[in-house]
């Protein structure tokens, strides 16, 4: 965070913490939005208008899901394991969490995780002065196999066998994440096919 006050150019999303850290008073803050600097997404966060940098619908995962992992179909997609291009972005939260609003844009699809499943595989990406909140690549694949009626079955074997092709693949990992939650036999069964 440079000078007092000064919004980064390259963070697109800032909470009301992270602007008052800045040094912004609750009076500048709505000076801001009012300047059409800042635009109000909800009571919390804030996104940059000024901002300048690579753009991405991950970065509002936090605004309206705090709890928020993106995952299933745009995990795959940010993982280059499919080529279909999801409607909206998957985001998991736990399964007692609220989201307050959900955007028009980008529309999010919200999946309510228990705590265990929530937790496992988290992986945090920053890309300039942004970041959000992932699932790991065999995380992602193990929640596909787990949610394949829902996913579709193509995509499910498509991200599979693309993920079976990349060198850094873990299948220990793959397996012991599939033995957590509890979908181990399904995932051999895959694997027997496609191996």
């Amino acid at each position: 965070m440079e000078n007092k006050g000064k919004l980064e150019k390259d963070r697109k999303i800032f909470s009301m913490k992270e602007l008052k850290d800045l040094g912004l008073s609750q009076y500048k803050i709505s000076k801001l939005v009012e300047d059409g600097k800042l635009v109000k997404l909800n009571k919390s966060y804030f996104e940059n208008a000024d901002y300048n940098g690579e753009e991405s619908d991950f970065y509002y995962a936090e605004a309206y899901a705090p709890q928020g992992v993106i995952c299933l179909l745009s995990a795959a997609v940010y993982y280059n394991l499919t080529t279909f291009i999801p409607e909206s972005v998957d985001v998991a939260i736990p399964r007692k969490a609220k989201v307050s609003t959900i955007p028009d844009q980008p529309r999010m699809n919200v999946h309510h995780y228990t705590d265990d499943r929530h937790e496992l595989g988290i992986t945090c990406v920053k890309e300039g002065g942004n970041r959000f909140r992932i699932y790991d690549i065999e995380k992602t694949v193990v929640d596909i196999v787990f949610y394949r009626e829902k996913v579709g079955i193509e995509e499910t074997k498509e991200i599979l066998v693309n993920y079976l092709q990349r060198k850094d693949r873990n299948l220990n990992r793959l397996l012991k994440y599939a033995e957590l939650m509890k979908c181990d036999d399904t995932l051999r069964k895959y694997l027997e096919v496609l191996v």
